[in-house]
Formats: structure tokens, sequence, C-alpha cells
């Protein structure tokens, strides 16, 4: 079918491309009916530009939309070409001052903590940069896309509306002066008609429903059978289900059907199936019958490709528009009149209203493009965002109810943009007067909520899934509720009050709703069946708390809006109250003479409700009232006569008896949902507004009742009445042995009872309750929340109330109350409680869990203790209280208080015959306390004519009444002073006591009669000497005691030692390595060491005995014994690469040879651990944890002695051969092996002219090619040779294990020069000394895993080695076997090196001619040095410095020159001219250094010789000593000097390579040296720049669409798109994401990755593991943010970034994620192959 289109569609561009926009512009404007012109042209063509085939060509579409359809409307519009017209009315434009950029998905947001009128004002990071916020408090977020930057917004700014860009544009703003001004009459006619058109016809088609048919205007006569299958995008269906069924329904790959999915869920929609109607129709049927089972299907139209074309160029048409608004304000004026202008229809015809309408039936897409295009015209125009405002309000409930059953998210429907209209203070001010706004919204959310039961109150039981998704979208109501109220007036006009007052009516009808909603019963006998549904009611509530606090700051506003408001709020209480006394009989107590009426009601028994916004909202009214003094200057305004306090506290009192039951276990049986409303009642979300406005109500009842009768109700309903009033019914009630719960639930009730009278008393730190300001408050919660532990700031910010701006207020007053502690490496910034704050510590704070409760109380006494105090915790001073509530201290002296006081204490004093607490007794005395303190304050205050009427002190003195004649309360405190049993409370009493005298002599000093003193103070003294004795003699007794614990743990140490002897010597042995031995030892103290060359210091032998961890078995390593091996970790690595691009990483690029791949780095060795023969060790399962340290390991190395020695048996000949003579002896020994090998290689049918070579090839004197060495070694330890080798050849080339395989030695080679390198690296990053003391498993490993490979050979085939031995020398020294050979600049000498030396035994044990190895050795280090050298020379960096000091040139400098002199014509001149010769020689040493010390650590650990004293300790550059170390003259190019003759040579071969040449012309490059350190990428100081960064990320994949999840690898810098379809790739047969994919790119097989959006590290390693660790960004409060929930600033922290790169040098990533998976298990179940 494609065939047939091709040359029809080239056909039909060739029409159009001829088709001229000014020709048809000029039609148009000539044209009498313009409408049916531009209508016939887009009939026309639309349908032949657009929807032409299956899959559309968005580029080729455009391009022939602006050439054909849009083209002509810009050259009316202009009436010119628009290429000269739109400039123009560019330049007669005033810029604006709003900036109005609307945001993308993921790009930073910043909001001003101080200065934004809300928090939903907001500034794009350009305009903040430019803004005086930078410097403020901010907040930064990433947008969900689609609101836009307030920059330029004057109502949204306290201060600096305008960034430096826009402040230019403010200069000549005139009053609202009419952008049309600036525009010709006839430009004005002709946009207003080619706009009003347009916009019309875009509206018509978008919102036109048929399938099939266009509208009239627009159909055309020939219709082809053309039709799309149209999938619809919802939020109900998952990615999985819709990719499944289209598979299903139209045969398409899994690639495919994902492609779809994603467009779905971008654009809203995607055609499927393009064919005729039949063929589309059928792919429908299979997509709705296979996703409506679970849920309502997927919506699919069968639609007819005119349409579609036509709907796809109104989108189009309306971006055009938003596109040339931009080019001049008058353009945008007239768009909003024409969108604004009324229809014919009369009401809501407008075509912005016809948009707004239809808004939950178009598709995402569509929406977001017409939602852009209203807010870059109607929101950025101040005149018509008004008249937008009042169209929006007037169809508020349609668009909210479209919303509630629409299923897109609130951010894809036009109700969404509440948020820019309401936060608007003006606006929202005049739509609450206007159009009764407030009102508005409270109807609509209550018409949605319509289950009521039978009182009208809301029902959320048994709530539906569909009912309880419609529950979710309708809360965001609360929200427009809260941005209308979000800005406070200042004024207020009478119309204002009046409608405000209208929206209180509604609010109180809506909490009328909810008070008294979700009762309960408790159950007794079983257990509840269904939990109960309490969500739903708490989640209201929660979404409410700041309206309702709102709402009362709005009354705080005015004393009218107060009084009327608290008189509704009473009416309303009223009502709710209404059968208040029914049914309930009424009943009188009476304790202490004292007696009142009140009606029986038992918590336990009857319904009661958490739920009671009605109380709780007059509460807070009331305390407004006193804090405005409302109350005291218009009393006759008040019903305050009218309150019946015990009404208003009935309810309050009724919830907090139920959380005191439930905390007393009589509730048990009702299950969780109880036990959480309980918590969320006390929680910092909802307190508030629960709990806090309770304590209130009752605090206002008791300030107007008399407190007996208020104590005798709150025992009622405690249940206690019985055990207060009746004398000795304590006594009664513990004798009948009753059931032990029902005593263990009456004392909790008491001490829950108790602790609410202190909490009534003393919870005065509510502006308006007490005389303090919401900074006390705020102090007062800090202060209670750090007296538990130290926080962080988030800690302390989640524990404090936000208000609706989500502001705690602590800022301003955390540096008074606490010291902050910076973190250090780990860890987060603290806030410790400053010492003079904790006087102010009251024990019974009220928004204390118990559970914080009894940790700050431990906290407190630990440090009263530790400052040498008593341990007493007594109650702080509180501030007065305010006039209105000023009668409430009067509780406390009250006489039912007295008695209740008075019977706790005597139980206490009979201790044995009553079932009581301590927890009792502690809040009675705390109740004295608190009494005492009032008391001595009402002294301190008083002035000279009152009198105190607060007498506490004078009625604890006094004993009983007559019939039982109870000791008073004082006596009784100094009888339990002394009591044993109480030694807790022992402080607290002597405190009272001392106070009590203290009160007393102040009444005593002010009354004028001198009052004997009582026998209590004589009392006292004496009792306080006993007390000390008693101290002294507990004391004593805990020291000896003490010291006999220590004796027993000290015995204990002894014998452990003892019986694990060979443990604590195993240890001491393997730290005792070789070097510390040699320091001792006087034969080899005062030579010089060498560490190669014949000349090699001898060292003795060290024996060296091991334990297994294993078995405990100690054993000497030995040849022949069993083998020995260290658990180690073998993985491959590109930290030394310098070039990433290439896909087989060579360690650094610049391997020992090209021809062998990869690095391997065998990493950390662990302790001794034996495995024995017989466990076979799985190698495809490779990976275990090492048994000591679980250190992950995949392998084991074998122990072994010092190789060289056991090989090295031959006696040393003096006259060794020079280098010269050395390299033509190797040369022909290479030879003749080589001769051999072709021999074996042919058949064996020779003949005789082969026999004849035979006899003419001489082998050198005294080589023997037949003869086969012995292998040293035992059974065991040649298989753990092999186990080792292979796996290193395993992991590094990624293949199946083949101990056969020829690069089995080379890869062994290369891990060993690969982890020196890496370990000389770290060291050298860190300066730190070459031998210093390196941690033990370093040292072992480094040990371990050069005498390994050094041994490796004699389990390796003889030929095989060999073979190797001479490719790697015939690179150095060519021969004409080996044509294609590296060049010198490719190859890495110190591989190189490893690779020979390592090597040479191989060749060398066939070798009798007397030539010892360590000539072999030194000879070829030198070679190897000589070649490294010109290396160095050739691609030094000759830049002249100006630093050239004019040295005499020493024998170095002029050696130096003499040899460049040489490259300089074996190059044939290529090379620079000739720099100084100081010059040369500093390049020269400081590019050789690596190497030495590499070499250095290479020789020490084969050959075991002490390294020098000097290297052990950092300093200045060793040179010298390492030269010496290694045998080598100072002045290096001495070696060239000895053996002249040769060196020529070589000199000449190795810069004859064609790449040198090459290299030295520039058409490639080398590694220089020193080679630079790889460092992880720099990251910027502040955090915003990076989430920017991510935010201009698109996904490479899916054209221009933002990446959900941008990830930076912080290796190399790339930015990938993580965890998404569109990005994933297949590797070894398995789908991975993006970062996956990278990291065996980037790091073969290990990533270390900045999740961007989520400020996260993450590590990966290989496909199956991954963890995510702590990023290097953090706030000003030394916390990280994860997740970046709280939005404040980051910066970088450098220490932190230094560890992450040290990790990553040290190759400890994967190590890292083992321990963090063994740690955490939950890390164990992500996928992370899919990251």
């Amino acid at each position: 079918m494609a065939s047939e289109l091709e040359p029809e569609v080239q056909a039909i561009d060739r029409s159009l491309l001829e088709c001229s926009a000014e020709e048809t512009a000029g039609k148009w404007l000539q044209a009498t009916d313009l409408t049916r012109e531009v209508y016939q042209h887009l009939a026309h063509y639309v349908p032949k530009i657009y929807c032409r085939g299956p899959n559309p060509f968005p580029q080729k579409e455009d391009m022939l939309a602006q050439h054909v359809l849009l083209g002509p409307m810009e050259w009316y519009l202009c009436g010119e070409d628009p290429a000269f017209g739109f400039p123009k009315l560019e330049q007669a434009n005033k810029p604006s001052h709003l900036c109005g950029r609307v945001f993308k998905v993921g790009e930073p947001t910043y909001s001003c903590r101080d200065c934004a009128v809300d928090p939903t004002c907001v500034l794009c990071m350009e305009c903040f940069l430019g803004s005086i916020h930078r410097d403020h408090r901010y907040r930064m977020t990433t947008s969900g896309g689609g609101g836009f930057c307030d920059c330029g917004d004057t109502e949204a700014w306290k201060e600096g509306p305008y960034c430096q860009k826009h402040e230019l544009n403010t200069s000549e703003i005139e009053e609202e002066e009419d952008p049309l001004v600036h525009l010709s009459e006839d430009v004005i006619a002709r946009t207003y008609n080619i706009f009003a058109i347009m916009f019309r016809y875009a509206v018509e088609i978008l919102t036109w429903e048929k399938e099939s048919e266009l509208p009239a205007d627009l159909e055309i006569v020939e219709k082809s059978d053309t039709y799309y299958c149209m999938l619809f995008n919802d939020e109900v269906h998952t990615y999985e289900q819709v990719i499944y069924t289209l598979q299903k329904a139209v045969n398409c790959t899994q690639k495919e059907a994902i492609g779809f999915a994603t467009t779905v869920d971008r654009d809203g929609r995607r055609s499927v199936r393009y064919g005729d109607f039949q063929y589309c129709e059928q792919a429908k049927s299979v997509i709705v019958r296979n996703t409506s089972r679970q849920t309502k299907p997927l919506k699919v139209q069968v639609m007819h490709s005119s349409i579609v074309a036509h709907q796809n160029f109104g989108l189009k048409l309306l971006s055009w528009l938003g596109n040339v608004i931009g080019y001049s304000d008058g353009l945008r004026r007239i768009l909003c009149q024409v969108g604004l202008q009324e229809g014919p229809d009369g009401e809501n015809s407008s075509l912005v209203d016809r948009l707004m309408l239809n808004d939950s039936k178009l598709w995402k897409g569509a929406r977001s493009v017409y939602h852009q295009l209203f807010m870059s015209s109607l929101l950025m125009d101040l005149k018509y965002k008004k008249l937008f405002a009042i169209r929006f309000a007037k169809n508020y409930e349609r668009l909210q109810s479209d919303y509630v059953t629409d299923d897109h998210d609130r951010e894809f429907s036009i109700a969404d943009l509440s948020v820019q209209i309401f936060t608007v203070p003006s606006l929202a001010r005049m739509l609450i007067t206007e159009e009764n706004l407030m009102t508005i919204i409270i109807k609509t959310f209550m018409d949605h909520l319509r289950h009521r039961d039978a009182q009208g109150r809301f029902q959320f039981e048994r709530y539906t899934a569909l009912q309880a998704f419609k529950f979710r979208r309708v809360q965001s109501l609360i929200f427009d509720l809260k941005y209308v109220l979000i800005s406070k007036p200042t004024e207020w006009s009478d119309d204002l009050r009046q409608k405000f007052l209208e929206g209180f009516d509604a609010f109180l009808e809506l909490l009328k709703c909810m008070q008294g909603m979700d009762p309960i019963t408790r159950q007794v006998g079983q257990h509840i069946e269904m939990e109960p549904e309490w969500e739903a009611a708490f989640t209201l509530q929660m979404k409410l708390t700041h309206v309702i606090s709102m709402m009362q700051d709005w009354c705080a506003l005015d004393e009218k809006v107060l009084i009327e408001a608290y008189k509704k709020c009473l009416a309303v209480l009223m009502q709710c109250h209404g059968g208040f006394t029914d049914g309930e009989q009424p009943i009188t107590l009476s304790i202490c003479g004292h007696s009142v009426e009140t009606i029986r009601y038992c918590v336990s028994q009857e319904k009661v409700s958490i739920h009671l916004p009605v109380s709780r909202l007059l509460a807070g009214l009331h305390v407004l009232l006193s804090k405005s003094e409302v109350a005291y200057k218009f009393p006759e305004l008040l019903p305050l006569s009218e309150l019946s306090p015990p009404m208003l506290i009935e309810h309050p009192l009724r919830c907090l008896v139920l959380c005191a039951q439930v905390h007393a276990g009589m509730w048990r049986r009702n299950g969780f949902s109880l036990v959480n409303q309980i918590y969320y009642y006390h929680n910092v979300k909802c307190r508030r507004e629960m709990f806090d406005k309770d304590i209130v109500m009752l605090q206002t009842g008791v300030s107007m009742m008399d407190p007996n009768h208020f104590l005798m109700i709150m025992l009622s309903r405690f249940e206690l009445y019985q055990i207060f009033s009746t004398p000795d019914y304590g006594k009664r009630f513990s004798s009948e042995i009753t059931h032990k719960d029902v005593v263990q639930q009456n004392n909790t009730l008491i001490e829950e009872m108790l602790y609410l009278i202190i909490m009534i008393v003393g919870e005065r730190f509510s502006p308006g309750v007490g005389q303090v300001n919401a900074t006390d408050e705020i102090k007062r919660e800090i202060i209670h929340q750090l007296s538990i532990k130290p926080m962080a700031h988030s800690e302390l910010v989640k524990s404090l109330p936000e208000d609706e701006n989500k502001e705690t207020g602590m800022e301003s007053v955390i540096e008074a109350v606490a010291h902050f502690k910076k973190p250090g490496l780990t860890g987060r910034g603290m806030y410790e409680l400053k010492p003079e704050c904790a006087k102010e510590f009251n024990l019974y704070f009220y928004h204390f869990s118990r559970a914080e409760q009894s940790k700050a109380e431990e906290a407190q006494r630990k440090l009263k203790r530790q400052n040498r105090e008593d341990t007493a915790l007594p109650p702080p001073v509180l501030p007065p209280f305010c006039p209105l509530f000023a009668s409430l201290v009067n509780i406390l002296q009250s006489d039912v208080m007295l008695c209740i006081m008075r019977t706790v204490l005597q139980w206490a004093v009979e201790h044995n015959g009553y079932a009581w607490s301590e927890s009792m007794l502690q809040r009675v005395l705390h109740l004295i306390g608190m009494a005492l303190q009032e008391e001595k304050q009402h002294l301190d205050n008083v002035t000279e004519e009152h009198v105190v009427t607060f007498t506490f002190t004078q009625k604890i003195s006094k004993p009983g009444e007559a019939p039982n004649n109870s000791p008073s309360i004082l006596a009784m405190l100094e009888t339990l002073q002394n009591a044993p049993y109480l030694d807790v409370h022992k402080d607290m009493i002597r405190w009272i006591l001392k106070t009590f005298n203290a009160i007393k002599k102040i009444r005593e000093s002010s009354s004028t009669s001198p009052v004997a003193e009582t026998e209590g103070t004589i009392m006292e003294e004496s009792s306080r000497d006993k007390d000390k004795a008693e101290r002294k003699r507990k004391a004593e007794i805990a020291r000896l005691r003490r010291e006999k614990i220590m004796a027993q743990m000290s015995e204990m140490q002894r014998h452990f030692i003892d019986e694990n002897k060979e443990l604590f010597q195993q240890t001491l042995e393997l730290d005792a390595s070789t070097s510390a031995v040699l320091d001792n030892s006087p034969m080899v103290s005062n030579m010089a060491l060498t560490a190669l060359g014949p000349a090699q210091t001898q060292v003795p032998e060290q024996r060296q005995f091991v334990t297994c961890i294993l078995c405990q078995e100690e054993q000497e390593v030995k040849v022949e014994s069993k083998a020995m091996v260290l658990a180690a970790f073998v993985q491959r690595s590109t930290v030394l690469s310098k070039n990433r691009s290439k896909f087989i990483q060579d360690p650094g690029n610049d391997c020992c040879s090209v021809w062998y791949f990869d690095s391997v780095q065998a990493k950390e060795q662990r302790r001794q651990q034996r495995l024995r023969l017989h466990t076979s060790y799985d190698v495809e399962n490779g990976e275990f944890l090492c048994p000591l340290c679980e250190c992950l390991s995949n392998t084991v190395i074998p122990l072994l002695l010092p190789p060289r020695n056991i090989f090295n048996s031959r006696l040393n000949i003096s006259d060794q051969p020079k280098l010269t003579q050395w390299i033509r002896t190797i040369s022909q020994q290479i030879k003749a092996l080589q001769v051999l090998r072709k021999e074996e290689s042919t058949p064996n049918t020779a003949s005789s002219k082969n026999l004849e070579n035979m006899d003419e090839l001489q082998f050198p004197e005294g080589f023997r090619p037949d003869f086969h060495p012995k292998n040293p070694y035992s059974e065991s330890i040649k298989e753990m040779l092999t186990t080792f080798g292979t796996a290193t050849y395993k992991v590094g080339l990624k293949v199946h294990p083949n101990e056969e395989d020829p690069r089995v030695p080379i890869m062994c080679w290369g891990s060993c020069a690969y982890t020196i390198q890496s370990i000389e690296r770290i060291l050298s990053d860190e300066d730190k000394p070459l031998f210093g003391p390196l941690p033990c498993r370093l040292d072992d490993c480094l040990r371990s895993l050069t005498r390994f490979a050094a041994a490796h050979w004699t389990v390796a085939s003889l030929s095989v080695v060999q073979g190797h031995f001479c490719k790697l020398f015939a690179s150095l020294v060519p021969d004409d076997n080996h044509g294609d050979l590296p060049c010198i600049l490719d190859i890495d000498m110190f591989h190189l090196l490893v690779g020979l030396v390592l090597a040479f035994p191989a060749l060398q044990c066939q070798d009798f001619s007397g030539i010892s190895l360590g000539t072999g050795d030194l000879h070829i280090f030198h070679l190897v040095t000589m070649a490294h050298i010109v290396q160095i020379l050739l691609t030094s960096c000759t830049e002249e410095n100006g630093m050239d000091q004019e040295n005499p040139a020493g024998e170095e400098e002029l050696a130096v020159l003499a040899l460049y002199k040489t490259l300089h014509q074996c190059t044939g001149s290529a090379l620079k001219e000739i720099p100084s010769g100081w010059h040369l020689w500093r390049n020269v040493r400081n590019g050789i250094m690596p190497f030495l010390k590499c070499c250095a650590l290479f020789f020490h650990y084969l050959n075991g010789v002490p390294s020098p004293p000097e290297l052990q300790v950092s300093g200045t550059s060793h040179f010298e000593h390492l030269c010496n170390y290694l045998s080598l003259p100072n002045n290096l190019i001495c070696l060239f000097q000895e053996n002249n003759e040769i060196t020529k040579l070589l000199i000449e071969s190795w810069c004859h390579n064609i790449e040198v040449k090459r290299y030295l012309e520039g058409e490639r490059d080398a590694i220089s040296y020193p080679r630079e350190s790889n460092k992880l990428i720099d990251l910027p100081e502040d955090y915003s720049s990076l989430i920017n960064q991510a935010s201009n990320f698109s996904c490479p994949k899916s054209g221009g669409d933002k990446s959900r999840a941008p990830t930076l690898c912080l290796v190399c810098g790339t930015l990938l798109c993580s965890q998404s379809y569109c990005c994933q790739t297949e590797l070894e047969g398995e789908d991975v994401g993006a970062c996956t994919a990278h990291t065996y790119s980037c790091g073969s097989g290990v990533g270390i990755f900045l999740r961007v959006r989520e400020c996260q590290v993450l590590f990966l390693a290989g496909k199956t593991k991954g963890c995510f660790y702590s990023p290097p960004y953090l706030d000003d409060y030394g916390e990280t943010d994860q997740g970046l929930r709280r939005g404040n600033p980051l910066h970088l922290c450098k220490e932190r970034f230094k560890k992450i790169q040290k990790l990553w040098h040290q190759h400890s990533i994967t190590e890292e994620i083992g321990h963090a998976q063994e740690a955490n298990q939950t890390l164990v179940g992500i996928d992370w192959q899919h990251l």
C-alpha cells in the first residue's frame, strides 16, 4: 500500500508547495464573506496536509501547514510580509513587566519564605537569580509543570516583586493605558477578523463530538474511506495493561506497543490503527473487550481521518495564536476580547466558556495546549484576568463537578487554574464580595458529600472504591477555599463583612455535619468484627485544619465580625446539643460539702465521638475574645451570661476521657481504628484544632464555674467518683481482691485525670489564654522537643505544627534556645538545648507522647546528675493567665482538689493497704508544686492594698476534718520524705518543703505578727542530715560492688587469652610483616638495601605460620604443604582509564600490549582461610562472603613463600653479562625456540631438508630447550594457583573459565600490575609514603598477589609462557618474526615489565650457561626503564615556562640534551625544537616517578627485600632513594650511555614506527606522563543549577519529551534518562535501563550516579546489585534532602564528595553495595537493572 501512496503524496506536495500565501491573503482581503472563504480554504487543504497515513510526519506536516495554512493568515494580519510585519509590531510594543514563563515538568521553581504572599508564589530560575530573594530564606522545588512564574506581579510579593530583567520594563508604566494605541486601525480590524474566525474554528473542531462527519461548512464532497482507531488516555489503567492489550489488538511488537503507550500517556491520545472503517472497528472491539473486565474499559474511538486532521490543525492553531500574541500586547488584548465576547446564545456562549465547560471531554494534549494559551493571554492581561476570574467563578460549580467525575489528574484539568486566580488577593476579595465565592466553594463541596446519617452528619462507612476516588478529588475544593483565605484583608467593607459571614454560616453548616460523626461504642465481650472506616473523616479534618485556623484569623481582624461569628457559632453548638438532657437522668454529686447536678453518662457505655469541630471552633473564638480584649470592651454585645459551662465542657471532656480509657486498655476490643484515631487526635498535624482546642474548652468552662463543681463532674466522667467520695473506698477496693485488671485500669484513670488537671492549669502558652505571644509558644515547643534529645533541623520542623504557609516560625526563635552542632563526614547537623533553658522544662508538657515523656524525664534527670544537682524536676514558673481565664488557678486550692491530693498521699503513706501507683503520687507532687509556685508568684506581684486570695500553704498545713482526723498534707509529705520505697521522689518532696518554707517566710515578713516556727522546719533539718549519711553509705556500697565486678572481668579476659592463644598469636604474626622483623635484625641494619639484580640484598628466610580461621589449625607456609588461601574479590575497572569510548577496556588504554584485553582488579584480601581440597568451589556462582569479616569475595589467593628463592637455587657466577651481551643471548635463545616451535607445528613427515636445518641450528651455549623443570609445589597449592588464575581470567574477559586458554597468564600478570598501579595512585593522591604502614589487608593482598603471579607460570604450559615472553620481548627488541608490533607510545611500561619479569623464568629454567635470574630481572628492568624514558621524552609537552632558571647545566641536563638530540635525528626532525636541558630533566624525573614507585612495590613484594626506612615516611621527592633501591644510576641517562651500541639501534627501531610519526605530526594523540589522576566530574556548588540542567534534558529516544528521572553519571558527566521504558536497551539478552547499560560502557559494570530529581547518589554493580548512598549536597543545617522534600537550598559539601571519590579510587563500590544490602533487606527487592 505504501508504494502506491508514494507518487500520489509527492504530487500532492507539489501542488501544495505551489500554493502562494501572499495570493491567498490577497484573495481574503477582497472577500465579502471572509469566514466562508477561510473555511473553504481550510476544508480543502487541511485533510491534504494532515493525517495522510498510519504514522504522523510532524516535521513535514508543520512545514506544509506553515506554508499553506498559517502563512496566508500571517500575511493577512500584517498586511505585508510577516518577516517584516511582526518585528515592526514587536518594536512598537512595550515589553511586559510580568514574566509569565510557563513551567516545564521538573523545572526548578523558587519561593521566598520571607517575601512571598503565599507558598504558591514562585519564580523561575532566571528571575530568581536576578532578584533580591536569592539572599533570603528561599525554598526550591521542582515544578509538576503547568504553573507560571510570578515575577513582576506586585500582589505576589511583599517586597522585591521584580527581578533585574523585568525591573527595566516598569519605568514607563502609566496608569492602565490601553495597549491598542500602538496598533493602527486597519491592523486592529484585520486581527479582529482573523482571530475571531480562527479561534472559533479551533474551539468548534476541538469540542466536536461526532466521529465520522465534520461540521457542515468544513465538509468536502469526495470523502475517502480512511479511519483511525484512536486510543485515549485514562488514569485507571496501568502501562502494562495497555501494552499487553495493544499487542493483542493490533498485532504490534512490544517495542511498538510501548511507543504507543508512551505517546498516549504523554499526549492523551494516539491512533493505533489506520485503514477502512471495518478494519479499525475490529481493533476497537478487541481493546474494549480486553480492558472491561476489571474496571471501565479503555476509551477508544474510530474517527474519520479528516476529523483527526482538522483537530490536529486546531491544536496547531492554538499554539500559533499563543506565539503571535507574544509579539504585541495589543494582539493579546484583541484575542482576550474575542475569547470572552458573549456569543449569540447568551450565558456561557463565549469561546472561553465553551472550552472550559468541555474541558473534561478533551484529551490531555488538547487541554494542555489551550490551558497554555489561557495563561499566556487571559492571565497576562490584567484587565481580562479579572473578567476571566468572574467567568471562572460563575462556572465554578460545573467545572468542579466535571473535574470530580473526570478521570484525569488535577494538573490536566481547567479547575487547576484556580490556584492562578484565587491566590491573587485583589481578585479573591472581589470574588468573595461580588460572586459570593466562599459560599459557592463550601456549598459545592457539601453537595459532593451526600452520605449522611439520621442526624444529618457525614457518613463515610464502607466507601466503595469509586466513592473514595471521588472523595479524594473533592478535597481539592478545600485547597481552593484555602487559596481564597490565604491573604488576610487589611480593611473591611460592609460588603466584605456580610459576604464573609455568609461564607462563615456555610462553613458552620459543614462543621455541623462533622460534629459527632463516626461515633463509637465500647466493645465488651468480643472483639469488633470489621474495622470501621475512620480515615475519610480524619482526612477531611486534616485538610480542613488550616482552613479552620484561617477562618479564626479572619474573624480576629475585625471586632464586629468576631462578635457575630461568636454568636453564630454558639447558636450552632446549641443546635448540636439540642437533645442534651433528654433521656439522660440528672444525678447529684457531692464531695466535701459541695454538691452539683449533672447527667448520668458513661463514656464506657454510650456512644462517643472524637470529631467536635463546632465546639473547638467556639473555643478558638473564645480565646480570640480574650486576646483582642473584645470581651472586656463590649461585654454587653456578647452572650457570655447565657453560656452554660457544663454544656460547653461536656463533649470535649468525653473526648479526653475516651483517650484516658483507651490508654487504660478498656477499649482493646475496638481494634486498631480507634488507636489510630487517638494517635491522630494528638498528632502534630491535627492537634492544633483538636486536642489543643479541647483543653482550651475545658479551661473556658472551668474559668466560668465553681472549680469544685467542675472537679466533681470530671470525677464522674472518669468513673472515679466512687473512689474519692467514699472514705476508705480504696481500702475496701483492694481488700476485696478484685480483678487485677480493674485495679490497674482505675490507677491509670486516676493518673490520666491528674494529668488532665495539670494540663488545664499549666497550659497557658496560647496567646489569649495566658499573657504570652506567639514566639513564646514556639520557644516552649522547641525547648520540650530538644529536652528529649538533640535534634536535626528537619526532625524539629516535623514535630512543630505548620501554618497555612508551611512555616513553623522556628527559625526566628531557635537561636535563642539552642546551639547548632555541625555534622562530620556522615550524620547531620544537630540542635542542642542551651543549658539555661532547662529550668523551663515541664515534665507534664501536654504535647509529649507517653514514650517521649519518659525519654525526656530520663534525659533531664541524667543531666541534673551530671551537674551534681538533685534530680527533682519541679514545675516551671508559668506566665500569668489573661483576665478572662484568671479564675482558673483556684482549681488548685479548691476543696475537692485538696481532698484528691490528701487521699492519694494517704494511700502512699499506708502504702501496703491500698492499690496506688508511683506515677499517681508523682503527679500529685507536681500539682502541689504548681500550687506553691502560683502562690509564690501571687505574693511576689502583690500590691499594698490587695489581699492574696490564693492561700494554698495554709490549706495544706491544716489537718483533715473531725471524724477521722487525718494528718495535714504537709505532715504526710514529711512522713513520705523518709520512706525508703520512694527514693526517686525524695528530691521532689524536699523541693516542695523548701518552697513551702520560703513562701511562709514571705508571708511572715509581709504580715506583722510573728508566728512561732513550726516544728516542720526543724524536722526537715534533721531529716536532711540523716539523708546525707544514708547517701554516703550507699555510695560506698556501690563502689565496692564496682571493684568486685572489674576484678571478675579482668580474670575472665585472662582466661580468654589463655584459651585462645593461637588467635592472638596469629594476629601478631600477620601484623609483624617481614619488613618489621628485618628492621630489628642486626644483619642488614647498616647496609644499603637493593631490591633486584645480582646484588640483591639476601634476606634470611622468615618462617611464616598462619592459622586457619575455619578450623583454628596452625600450619607453616611451605612449598610442599597444603595450600593456605586468602579470600579475594576480582572486578573489572576503568578507574585509571583515559578513553571511555572504546568498548573493550584496556586498563587505562595504555595496556601492556594492545592485544591483551582487559584490566582486572584483584581487590581486598581477607583474613586467612583454608579451603580444603574437597570444597568443590563453584566458579559459576562465584561470589561468597568471607567467613570472618563478611566482605564480598569471589575467589581465593594462595599464600606462598617468595617464589624467586625457590627457582633461584643456582649459584650466582660472578661475571654476569652486560646488557648488550645479554640482549644478544636472549634474542638467540628466542630464535632457537621459534624454530623449534615451527618444527613442532609442521607435520611429522619431516623431509630430509628439515633435518638438515635442524643440524644447522646452533643452540646458544648452555641452552637446553628440551629440559622441563619439575614443579616444586604440592598438589593443593597447584590447584589453588589454577583456581585464582582462572577466576581473574573469567571476570576480566567475561568468558567461561578455561584453564588451558593462553590468555590466563597474561590476565594474572595484568591483574597484578593494575592492582599495584591503582594502589600507588591512591597513595600519591593522598600524599602518603610509598612504604608507609599499609592496612594489613592491603599489604597481604599485594604480597600474595605478586607471589601468586610469579608462581603462576609453573601451572601454565611452558611453551605458552615462553611464547608470551617472546612476544613481549619483541615489542622492545624487534625481531623478524613479529611484524605487527605495537608502537612504543601505546605500551604501558609497567604492565610490560611485570609480564617480562614474571615470564622470564620459563626461559631461564632451560638456560644452564650460568646467567642468574637476578641478572635477567635487572636487565629487563633497565631495558623497560629506557623505553619509558624515550616515551616520556617523545610525549613531554615542551611549553617554555618563564621559570626557566639558568642553572649551570649539570651532567643530567647535558645527558638528557644529548639523548634528545639523538631522538631528534631518529624521528627525522619531526620532534619539536630543543628546550633547555633543565626543563627536559625535570620532565623526565616527574614523568618516571609513578613508574619507579610501582616497580619498587613490585620488586619489594616479589623478592621480599625490606624497604629502606627513607621510603617509609612521607616527605620530599624520594627519587634518589628509589633509584638506589632499584639499583638504577641516579642519572638515568647513564643507562643509555653505558650500553651505547645497542641503545642506538633500539631507539631507531622505536622511533621508526609509523604511529610515532603520526603522533609527532599531530594526527593522533598519546598519553603524556606523569598521568593525571582521574577524578569524578566537577559538581556545581549550588544544587539548583543541576536541577536546571536536568530540566533542560529531554529523553534522547522519545522526541523532545522531558525525562522523568534524569540521572547524572559522576564518572563521565553524561545525563541519562533512567527508570523509564523509553530508554531501555538490551544487554546480554536482558532489558536493562539506561544507567545499567551505561555502567558497562563507562565503568565496566560499576557506576556512580546522581539522581537529580531525588538528590540521591546511586551505586550500581553488575545488573543485580545496587544501593542508594547519601548525596554530597547539604543544606544550611547540615542535612541531606533525599527526595527534595524540604526544598532548602543545597550546597556541595567537598568532604563528602571526596569520600565518594575515594570509594571509587579504592574500588570499594561493590563492597559498599554488599554492606548496604546486608544491612537493609529492602534494597534486595529493587529491580536495579531497570534503573
